[in-house]
């Protein structure tokens, strides 16, 4: 399975950014997705799921501001960043989650496969 985060680079504050994911190896479709974020020296941090029905949730620091959406076999999960905040800046993680239950899960020891990550600067 390999997994690529795709679409980061610099922005300015308010601006937008489209993240996706390529896969392969996997059915992504039988899969929950995510995005997550990490600073250099603190923990990766939940963003947003999307189950396998099309279940979206997101955490409050990027609620109103970031959807996530599913996509095709190759790009399965998307990620539309609006109205950017220099806090936003990080690097950015896909990840596959083979549970297909009802319960929303937003830590990262729950996902089953990483993508390498994409860097994303908010600039003022």
């Amino acid at each position: 399975v390999q997994l690529q985060a795709c679409g980061g680079g610099l922005v300015q504050a308010g601006g937008s950014l489209r993240l996706s994911c390529a896969a392969s190896g996997l059915t992504s479709r039988a899969y929950a997705w995510g995005w997550f974020r990490q600073v250099p020296g603190t923990e990766r941090e939940f963003v947003a799921r999307i189950s396998r029905g099309g279940r979206t949730y997101y955490a409050d620091s990027v609620k109103g501001r970031f959807i996530i959406s599913r996509g095709d076999a190759e790009n399965p999960v998307y990620l539309q960043m609006n109205s950017l905040k220099l806090e936003d800046t990080a690097v950015y993680y896909c990840a596959a989650d083979a549970y297909y239950g009802s319960v929303v899960r937003t830590s990262r020891r729950e996902y089953h496969y990483w993508g390498r990550g994409t860097l994303v600067t908010v600039s003022s």
